[in-house]
């Protein structure tokens, strides 16, 4: 008899163990003038805010051992510098793993540029690139203190799972005869579903929600100079607004190349953010799957190869007519002189595990749908959310199909990343190679 009840106690430490859950938000909005970051077309810093900006987290977990922090942040990207600086205050401070703590930004238009994310994108002043490196460090300590507040916070909890639907999301990439235009594509592969997590207390108030959608943040475009989180923000805002005293936590999946329509206005990214929220509500007010332990959770980051360029192809660059081309052939050229690789690009992967009824893949950059539909293929079953965006943002990321097709997202983008070209052919192998690594690590195959 003591030996069964030792072994249920050992059985549910493994499947249905009792879930705990923390939530922290802490505004990040610069309180001076700072360069706003996402478009080329911007000639000087913000003015203003429109609505705050946030890093909010949000802990799970099983045990001390079997947790993750999963922090949303409404900015257009972090750099790996920060992401590192970050992850291992978190350890030093909290004893968080790598692996137990995933980022995963917005990617609003109207956030500040967090240095040196997309410093490529114009010429920034030296004044303006002080602002920016002292923004980024009161950024650092938002980000360490959130996490902490959001642990601190942790206490039983039920977690639920579901989905909902919202339509204005839409393909940007349209062939043409001249090639791929950035315009919506009626035809083109899009994913309306709005995945949820649900986090009451015991007595059953809400505490938290996790909502995500695979769009671009981008109905707001670089006229506007004032600071706020665009759909995402306002869906957000409307959330917490609705279900006072809980916090709304968004997610982007691998929306790059999606973009909301309709868009250019302040009106319609409120409606998106509206048209969101009530899907999420709809969630949360329904039935939904309880989830349960253990949390399981693996990092890998890989190696990306980008296509051969020689010196010459950069000095035939210097010509180009696209400034931010010259300068990216610029800085190729003194690279290589000084004997540095300029062909490869380290790349994140995760994956979090809520015992057999939910996984989440994290992919780092700017994710294009494909990767997510091929994931629904490669791993039926349990439901699976796949968001790109996480953990730092070097590039865009093409499948095979869009590299090869061309266009904005596979070869125009990347002089503002700064990288010396297009990825690769085996760009996207190399990607579900480590996701196939990760996701052994959690417990979940084909």
């Amino acid at each position: 008899m003591k030996f069964l009840a030792t072994l249920l106690v050992c059985a549910a430490g493994a499947y249905g163990a009792e879930m705990k859950a923390g939530v922290a938000k802490v505004e990040i909005t610069p309180t001076t003038p700072v360069w706003m970051s996402g478009y080329a077309a911007r000639t000087h810093p913000s003015e203003g805010v429109l609505q705050p900006l946030w890093a909010k987290a949000l802990a799970i977990e099983s045990s001390s051992r079997q947790r993750i922090v999963i922090v949303t942040i409404d900015v257009v990207g972090i750099p790996r510098e920060v992401a590192d600086e970050v992850a291992s205050r978190a350890h030093e401070k909290y004893g968080l793993t790598r692996a137990q703590l995933l980022f995963n930004c917005s990617h609003t238009h109207s956030g500040p540029m967090i240095w040196p994310n997309l410093m490529n994108l114009t010429v920034i002043s030296d004044e303006e690139q002080r602002k920016l490196k002292a923004y980024r460090s009161v950024f650092e300590d938002a980000l360490v203190n959130v996490i902490g507040a959001a642990l601190k916070d942790v206490a039983p909890a039920n977690v639920s799972y579901g989905e909902g639907s919202a339509a204005f999301a839409g393909n940007r990439r349209l062939p043409t005869p001249t090639g791929v235009k950035n315009s919506q594509n009626p035809v083109g592969p899009v994913d309306h579903r709005v995945p949820v997590l649900k986090i009451t207390d015991r007595s059953g108030k809400l505490r938290a929600i996790l909502f995500a959608y695979t769009c671009h943040n981008t109905t707001l475009g670089g006229d506007l100079y004032q600071f706020n989180g665009d759909y995402a923000g306002f869906a957000q805002a409307d959330l917490e607004k609705e279900h006072q005293g809980a916090t709304a936590l968004f997610m982007i999946l691998c929306g790059g190349d999606q973009n909301p329509y309709p868009r250019g206005t302040v009106p319609l990214a409120e409606q998106h953010g509206k048209e969101l929220a009530d899907a999420v509500d709809s969630v949360i007010k329904g039935s939904m799957t309880p989830l349960n332990g253990p949390v399981a959770s693996a990092y890998e980051t890989t190696t990306l190869h980008l296509a051969p360029r020689s010196r010459a192809d950069f000095e035939k660059e210097l010509q180009s007519k696209v400034p931010a081309e010259v300068r990216r052939a610029q800085n190729m050229i003194k690279a290589l002189d000084a004997g540095q690789k300029v062909d490869e690009v380290n790349y994140p992967v995760a994956a979090v595990r809520f015992g057999h009824s939910l996984t989440l893949v994290a992919l780092g950059g700017e994710v294009v749908i494909d990767y997510s539909i091929r994931m629904q293929k490669e791993f039926p079953g349990e439901p699976l959310i796949t968001a790109g965006y996480s953990n730092y943002v070097m590039s865009y990321i093409p499948s095979v199909r869009v590299l090869h097709e061309g266009g904005y997202e596979p070869v125009d983008s990347m002089p503002y990343y700064g990288l010396a070209g297009p990825y690769a052919d085996d760009v996207e192998d190399r990607i579900f190679k480590a996701i196939h690594q990760v996701m052994a690590k959690v417990g979940r195959t084909r």
